[in-house]
C-alpha cells in the first residue's frame, strides 16, 4: 500500500470516525445477533472500546480454548478483548494495527480487561503495523492457531500478498477466519482514490470470484462461505458513484490443508458431531451449507472430512469411511454467486 493511502486510512479511521455512528453506510457494521457466549464476552468489552468497533461481521469461530490467534487490523480492541476470554488463560491473542489513536484506546483498557476477566496476567499484545507489509513483522512463521479480520482487508491494495503471508503465519491445520465486503463485479479501479469510498470499506471490495482465485492460489483449496448479508448504501452520494454494483458483507473461513481438492469430491464418508463445543452443544456449523447435529450421523466430501479431522475439532467427531475408493463429485458444487441477495437459505447438503 502507498504510503498516502496509508495515511489516509489512518486519518479516516483515527480522526475522521470517532465512534461507529459516524459512519455513512453500513458496510462496517455488524447486525448478526451474536452466539450467546460472545454476547456475554461482549458485555465485559470497555464501553470505549465497543464505541470505536467499525467490524462487519463476528470473527469468533467456535473451538478457541487455549489458541494462539492473529488479529488483523485489531482497530480498537474490540474483537481481540472478546477473543482474549475465549482462548482463555492458555491461550494468546496478538492484535496488529496502523492506526495509532486505535492503538491508544486499545492499549489504555488492557489492564482493566486484565482485571475484568479475573486473568493472572494480560493474554492480549497488541503491535503497530501495517498488514500489507506482514512479512516485515516480528511474528513466526507456522505459529498460529487461527488468524481473525474484521473489515479490514478491503482497505488494503494488494489483498493477495496478505493472504500468502496468512498462509505461511498459520500452523498446518490452522485457519483463517475473516469478514469483509465483497461486490458482485471488479468494482472500478477509480474508486480507489476517493478516501471516503475506500474508508467505507467499499472502494477496495474485492469482486467475489477474484477473491476465490486468490485464496486458491494463495494455498487455501477451498474457500468456505460462513454468513453474509447484502449491503444496503442509504448514502445517495456515495450510491450514485458505484452503481450498479451490488455489495455484501461476508464471512469466510479458509484452512490450511494441502491436501484438499479443488473440488468437493464424495469419498462415501461421514462424520459424526459428539458435541462438547462451547456455543454449539446441539449443532456445529462448518459453514453455511453444513449445520451438523449432534449424535447424526452426517455425509460429508473429501475435503470437508480432512477440515474435521485435521484441525482442532477432530476431538469432538468420529468419522466413518476413508479415501479408498472415489464416487465423484458432489452435486450442486458450482461458481455462480454465493450470497444470498434475500432471506438466508438452510442447506444441509454438503455443498
Amino acid at each position: 500500500m502507498s504510503e498516502a493511502s496509508l495515511r489516509e486510512i489512518q486519518d479516516y479511521y483515527g480522526k475522521v470516525l470517532r465512534t461507529s455512528n459516524d459512519l455513512r453506510t453500513d458496510a462496517c457494521t455488524t447486525i448478526a445477533a451474536p452466539p450467546a457466549a460472545v454476547r456475554r464476552a461482549l458485555s465485559n468489552v470497555h464501553p470505549e472500546v465497543s464505541a470505536r468497533y467499525f467490524g462487519c461481521g463476528l470473527v469468533a469461530p467456535q473451538a478457541l480454548d487455549g489458541c494462539r490467534v492473529l488479529d488483523l487490523g485489531s482497530g480498537s480492541g474490540r474483537d481481540a478483548y472478546v477473543l482474549a476470554q475465549l482462548v482463555g488463560q492458555r491461550g494468546a491473542i496478538i492484535g496488529v494495527d496502523a492506526t495509532p489513536e486505535q492503538l491508544a484506546v486499545a492499549r489504555t483498557h488492557e489492564e482493566w480487561h486484565r482485571r475484568r476477566f479475573a486473568f493472572d496476567r494480560s493474554n492480549v499484545t497488541f503491535i503497530e503495523g501495517d498488514i500489507a507489509r506482514l512479512a516485515e513483522l516480528d511474528l513466526t512463521p507456522r505459529s498460529f492457531d487461527v488468524v481473525v479480520s474484521n473489515c479490514v482487508i478491503n482497505l488494503v491494495e494488494d489483498k493477495a500478498s496478505v493472504l500468502t503471508a496468512v498462509e505461511r503465519l498459520l500452523k498446518p491445520g490452522g485457519e483463517f477466519y475473516f469478514s469483509d465486503v465483497y461486490a458482485d463485479r471488479r468494482v472500478d479501479p477509480n474508486a480507489w482514490r476517493d478516501p471516503v469510498l475506500r474508508g467505507e470499506c467499499l472502494a477496495g471490495a474485492l469482486y467475489w470470484g477474484d477473491f476465490l482465485a486468490i485464496a486458491k492460489s494463495s494455498g487455501f483449496l477451498d474457500p468456505r462461505l460462513v454468513a453474509d448479508r447484502p449491503l444496503s448504501i442509504a448514502d445517495a452520494e456515495i450510491a450514485a458513484k458505484l452503481e450498479p454494483a451490488r455489495f455484501f458483507s461476508a464471512t469466510w473461513r479458509l484452512f490450511k490443508l494441502g491436501e484438499l481438492e479443488p473440488a468437493c469430491e464424495d469419498y462415501g464418508q461421514a462424520v459424526q458431531y459428539n458435541g462438547g463445543i462451547l456455543g454449539s452443544e446441539a449443532a456445529f456449523a462448518l459453514d453455511k451449507h453444513h449445520q451438523i447435529e449432534a449424535g447424526r450421523v452426517f455425509p460429508v466430501c473429501g475435503n470437508t472430512w480432512r477440515m474435521l479431522s485435521e484441525t482442532r475439532f477432530a476431538p469432538y467427531f468420529r468419522f466413518y469411511g476413508d479415501f479408498d475408493r472415489h464416487y465423484g463429485v458432489f452435486a450442486g458444487c458450482g461458481t455462480s454467486l454465493p450470497f444470498d441477495e434475500g432471506a438466508q437459505a438452510v442447506d444441509g447438503s454438503c455443498c
